[in-house]
């Protein structure tokens, strides 16, 4: 999984997949989901991020991980 903000659209993306997205569907104002062509939900996209979540702390807790790689 990667998160990707931008911060000159104000948007994140979370790549759940390596798979490529065929199909999209917004769920919510600036919310969209992005499916693989098998039904798999591989991204999130969330347009006006920093205005919908708290983007200055990421907490990862109990996850099944060997390393982890944070950068800002």
């Amino acid at each position: 999984m990667k998160l990707k903000y931008h911060p000159d659209t104000d948007s994140l993306y979370i790549d759940l997949s390596s798979k490529t997205s065929t199909e999209s569907r917004e769920i919510s104002e600036g919310v969209v989901l992005d499916y693989a062509q098998d039904g798999q939900l591989v991204g999130i996209d969330i347009d006006n991020a920093s205005k919908k979540l708290e983007l200055s702390e990421l907490v990862l807790d109990k996850l099944p991980v060997q390393s982890q790689l944070i950068t800002a």
